[in-house]
């Protein structure tokens, strides 16, 4: 087997092994569980604050009260924490917990590594295709 076919079966077996953890689970649950923790990290890795009214307008296709048991469970499990604004207390905003904060830059270092590879194997392949 190349060693660009075992590097990325290394992965993908890397990312079954921890399906079970609890957020790799979680956030996989489908597009909009993604989605959220991509909007959520996003504005933290930008220092922006993100209002939970304001996450549940962003989530596409998700109605607001299917977003919000989202935002819930999240929270109930620890990968997120919501906090009341000093302006306004009505206002909660929604933030990562460090635990996943942590979590999701170890899945940003997996992707990071074997990227290179993923394309060095696609690079290959097509050039099968025209040999």
């Amino acid at each position: 087997m190349p060693k660009e076919k075992k590097t990325l079966l290394d992965f993908w077996e890397d990312q079954m092994r921890q399906s079970h953890t609890a957020s790799n689970y979680f956030f996989r649950k489908s597009p909009s569980h993604y989605h959220m923790m991509l909007l959520v990290m996003s504005a933290h890795k930008e220092n922006r604050k993100l209002s939970v009214e304001e996450l549940k307008t962003k989530l596409f296709k998700t109605s607001r009260p299917k977003s919000a048991l989202i935002i819930t469970e999240a929270c109930e499990k620890g990968f997120f924490r919501l906090e009341k604004t000093s302006t306004d207390q009505r206002i909660k905003n929604i933030m990562p917990s460090e635990s996943f904060i942590q979590e999701f830059n170890e899945y940003l270092g997996y992707l990071k590594k074997y990227k290179l590879l993923a394309i060095n194997f696609i690079k290959i392949e097509i050039y099968k295709l025209y040999i």
